[in-house]
């Protein structure tokens, strides 16, 4: 295949980074036309340092339908899903209980890892549930899981809003109902990195106590994120220093951070319906256009499943993704074999594993994710080039 340098640029990688949007950006030079004190300090710099951050503290935690003091503002998404998890573990350990933590088995690598790791290192329990082959949560496995522990055993219960692979959504209204029926003391935790930019996180997430965000997943700038924190949650700190945070995650704060996330999320939410109309419509022609230009191309979730609208999930036989994700970045194809956090990894998924995927498929995996600067042009570019990509790599050309 020849190595094309000067073709134009196709991104269809927003699932690992949405590039920051110009709305953003100027929020945050404007956070920094002025002088920028420490929020903790008391001379004027510092005075509207701390007024930046609780304007944007406010207006996260209304997007969230949540109350200001919710609202954590950490380094991004993972940071939130380790503060989640170990912060509730540890609090139950602070107890003198012997904390259970149950998580779907298609969480990210950052709540996935957190889990493990906790279990290794400290006398928590981890279970996993398992998901059905479109990878939604099996809601009896759960209800199982929960009534095989005492009723007060359960820490937390670790179910993402949506999958970072696949983009399926998760009945997590249901999950929550699961959860409150059968345990005294489990706490939901929900990862809504990947849905924040197509779901009103104030409804979807209603029923969860802790809801993890990214900036960089709306717009926003890499580096900054969020936990939001039901006051019945009890969650030790991991950050010590300063006390910020009302004491649980010290360190002086990022405020234009703080300003570009809160400004992303503000953009996502206004255009929300007509983003995702228009992005699942560019989407629905990129799978219809693929799956019957590609011989052996298999939608790895039904059309008819709920997943985010900006997702497509396809394994294609007799490829592998490598090679594949190369091919098409030569080509100026920007996709991805799955997780971001793992997309140069050999291994097959945990994800695909969970839902029944055989590895012969799993291998030749990639995943398409649109945004909202994606346009008909870019679906165009993808459906010309990638069967062709696919075809000169399947003939060792």
């Amino acid at each position: 295949m020849d190595h094309v340098s000067d073709c134009p640029s196709t991104y269809l990688d927003h699932g690992a980074t949405t590039p920051l949007r110009p709305e953003v950006a100027r929020a945050m030079a404007d956070a920094r036309s002025q002088p920028l004190g420490n929020p903790t300090g008391s001379h004027r710099p510092a005075q509207r340092a701390r007024r930046l951050l609780e304007e944007s503290r406010d207006e996260v935690a209304g997007l969230l339908g949540r109350s200001p003091g919710d609202v954590v503002f950490t380094s991004g998404g993972t940071e939130s899903a380790n503060l989640a998890v170990f912060g509730t573990l540890s609090a139950a350990l602070h107890q003198g209980r012997t904390p259970t933590v149950v998580s779907s088995a298609v969480e990210h690598p950052a709540v996935r890892e957190s889990c493990r790791a906790a279990a290794q290192s400290s006398p928590v329990t981890w279970r996993e549930v398992p998901v059905d082959r479109c990878g939604v949560v099996e809601l009896d496995a759960l209800a199982e899981q929960l009534e095989l522990e005492l009723r007060g055993a359960t820490t937390l219960v670790a179910v993402m809003l949506a999958n970072n692979e696949t983009g399926v959504v998760q009945p997590l209204a249901r999950v929550a109902a699961t959860v409150r029926e059968r345990s005294d003391t489990a706490r939901l935790f929900t990862d809504a990195v990947q849905a924040a930019p197509y779901l009103s996180l104030a409804d979807a997430a209603s029923g969860a106590d802790l809801v993890a965000l990214s900036a960089h997943k709306v717009g926003g700038p890499v580096g900054v994120g969020a936990l939001a924190i039901d006051p019945s949650t009890e969650l030790v700190a991991h950050h010590y220093g300063g006390g910020q945070e009302r004491e649980r995650r010290s360190g002086t704060q990022d405020v234009v951070g703080a300003v570009g996330l809160a400004t992303a999320l503000r953009l996502a939410a206004a255009e929300r319906d007509d983003a995702a109309r228009r992005v699942g419509a560019l989407r629905d022609r990129l799978a219809v256009g693929l799956v019957e230009a590609i011989a052996g191309a298999h939608r790895t979730v039904p059309a008819e499943v709920a997943t985010l609208p900006g997702h497509l999930h396809l394994c294609l036989a007799g490829i592998e993704r490598e090679e594949l994700l190369v091919a098409l970045s030569e080509r100026g194809v920007c996709a991805s074999g799955g997780s971001s956090c793992a997309s140069g990894a050999l291994e097959p998924s945990h994800v695909l594993a969970a839902m029944g995927v055989p590895d012969s498929l799993a291998r030749g995996a990639v995943r398409f994710t649109l945004g909202h600067d994606t346009t008909g042009a870019d679906i165009d570019r993808a459906l010309a080039v990638v069967p062709g990509v696919v075809a000169a790599l399947r003939h060792g050309s």
